[in-house]
This record gives structure tokens, sequence and C-alpha cells, in this order.
């Protein structure tokens, strides 16, 4: 619970910052940036996350790696999380920080599970329909489930659409037992 409120604490001011310089997607692309190289390799995330791993390797490491990726404000951002002892959490403000990003930007994720690999035409048709539903711009998370069969499944916030062939014989299978209850 502690570390959601820090997170949320440092997510806020990295994007009030983003936000008052009108940087949000530099800002977005730097962070991810650093989500994705550094914290994405569970080493890093294991050496970031031990306390007893000196600040100054920590400092060195990031700014060996990122010093010409990143602007200075996140570079300093970073150096900031370090000496507080937050960087571990950087994970977790950067999620925060995305979904502060996106409602600013009225932008919606809808997560699309397929069981196969959606083409590019079939994203763009989805992305149109979902933004005509809901009257914001969508940005689609895609994650791929053999088990659903066919179809989709859409989740955007705590809406989910369940076009699933796997959805569709568990609707089928539940109706023809109910039915079956009824007549005997």
């Amino acid at each position: 619970m502690l570390n959601i409120q820090l997170a949320n604490k440092y997510a806020k001011a990295i994007f009030e910052l983003a936000q008052d310089e009108k940087k949000l997607d530099a800002y977005d692309k730097d962070l991810n940036k650093v989500a994705e190289d550094i914290f994405g390799l569970p080493e890093a995330v294991k050496f970031f996350q031990n306390p007893l791993v000196p600040h100054t390797a920590k400092k060195d490491l990031l700014t060996k790696a990122l010093k010409k990726e990143v602007s200075e404000t996140v570079m300093n951002f970073l150096l900031l999380l370090v000496d507080k002892s937050r960087i571990g959490i950087f994970s977790e403000i950067y999620e925060i920080f995305t979904g502060l990003k996106n409602q600013a930007q009225g932008i919606l994720i809808a997560d699309v599970t397929s069981a196969f690999p959606l083409s590019k035409q079939q994203e763009t048709q989805l992305n149109k329909k979902l933004s005509t539903l809901s009257g914001k711009k969508i940005q689609i998370r895609k994650h791929e489930d053999k088990s659903i069969l066919g179809g989709l499944i859409v989740t955007i916030g705590d809406k989910r659409i369940d076009g699933s062939a796997a959805g569709r014989l568990r609707s089928l299978k539940s109706t023809l037992a109910v039915n079956s209850i009824a007549n005997a």
C-alpha cells in the first residue's frame, strides 16, 4: 500500500512537470525507454531493488545507459528516485504516469485478446469501431491466447466484451443446461 502511495506521488510530480512543459508525449517516450531498456530486464530490476547496492553504482549505471537517450529532466527524475531510494518502484510510477497521461489526452486503453495475431487492417477497423462506440481515442494493447479459439475479447476499463468462440460455446452450453432443466 505504501509503495502505491509513493508511486502515485512521484508519478503525479513527473506528470505535472511534463504537463507544465507541454511535453507529455516526450516524457512518456523517455520513460517508456527506461521501462523497456532497463526495467524490462529482470537482472536490472533486481539490481535497482537491492538495498545493498550503493546509490552511486545505481546512478552510474543509469547515467551510462541513458544519458544520451533521455531528456535531462527525465534523467534528473531518475537520479532523484535513486537518491530517495524509490527507483525500485519505477515500473509502478511509470504505469501511473501513463494512466494520468492517457486520461489527460482522452485516450482509453483497450486490451484486445485474440487467438491469432490481428492484421493491420483488422486492428485499424477495430480501433475505429471502439473509438466510435466510446467517443474517445483508443490505444490497443494486443494479447494472444489460443484457448479462446477465435474471435476477440475486448476489455476497456471495467467493461468486457467477450466475442470469442470459447465464450460463445460457454454461453451456448449454459443456455442448453437451463433449457434442459426447464424441460425436465
